[in-house]
């Protein structure tokens, strides 16, 4: 059944307003069981951002797998050693302060694998319920090792937090524009099955500018001022990012409620379409 409605939306799309032009150039549709595959995905590892509470594992089936067409990522409440921690470590080395975590979850990138520049990428997931829990589906600027974030620009396709459940939010960061900063850009869209059905959440991203979409309907846009790049990095590759993130500094503003774990973040397909003549 999976197969069958995948092609026709592959097809559906090289046919509608979206572009005759684009062409499916990378995609994963979860169809071998087991862990996600090593060609198309690696990890995050330990406590990697915004104070989060989980503690990201790598190659650990009861956090990421793919079972029955689905990639499923799964935050549990339990113990887990931080293999960073210091006793030492000063306060801001708040990663490697923590002798072990309550939580853990999994964060899958294409780091090292793809990256690319301009296009339409979509991932067809149902997001997790509950206080705490923080899924995304987002990129990165693979230039971030040498010109850090948030210079190297960031595009939040699809960020959800628990506490307010029924909504999704679409995010862009540069370094001009940040949530750090507090001029943010972005939107907010009322999804209120968002926890009990899947959507197809999508960017459409050209020089011209960055398109926001659930399913069909777009709801913000983000043009290219042409001011230069820290307000528009995104002539440049990025790479993408799915995680599940519990608590930190947006997740956690109305606490964690542990009653709900485990949480699975679902994911039936991530898709990277281009036109003729974009940049790999």
């Amino acid at each position: 059944m999976k197969t069958i409605w995948s092609l026709a939306a592959v097809a559906c799309l090289a046919l509608t307003s979206w572009g005759g032009e684009w062409k499916l150039v990378w995609s994963d549709e979860f169809e071998r069981d087991g862990l996600p595959d090593p060609a198309k995905w690696t990890y995050e590892e330990g406590f990697v951002r915004n104070r989060e509470l989980q503690y990201y594992t790598t190659n650990r089936l009861e956090n990421a797998r793919v079972e029955g067409g689905l990639l499923i990522i799964e935050a549990r409440k339990e113990e887990f050693p931080n293999a960073r921690f210091r006793p030492d470590a000063p306060e801001r080395r708040w990663q490697q302060q923590r002798e072990q975590a309550d939580y853990t979850s999994a964060s899958l990138t294409t780091q090292g694998r793809a990256a690319w520049t301009y296009g339409r990428i979509e991932a067809r997931a149902r997001v997790p319920s509950g206080r705490g829990t923080w899924p995304a589906f987002w990129t990165l600027g693979t230039n971030r090792g040498q010109v850090g974030w948030p210079a190297s620009g960031e595009i939040d396709i699809l960020e959800y937090v628990g506490h307010e459940p029924g909504v999704v939010h679409a995010n862009v960061h540069t370094r001009g524009y940040n949530h750090a900063r507090g001029n943010g850009r972005g939107a907010r869209l009322s999804v209120p099955d968002a926890e009990k059905e899947f959507h197809v959440y999508a960017v459409e991203w050209t020089p011209e500018k960055l398109e926001f979409f659930v399913d069909d309907r777009k709801y913000f846009t983000l043009k290219n001022d042409g001011t230069g790049v820290d307000s528009w990095p995104f002539d440049a590759p990025q790479y993408l990012i799915l995680n599940l993130a519990i608590g930190g500094t947006w997740g956690a503003q109305k606490g964690v409620d542990d009653a709900i774990f485990p949480q699975r973040y679902i994911v039936d397909y991530v898709r990277v379409y281009q036109r003729a003549g974009a940049g790999l």
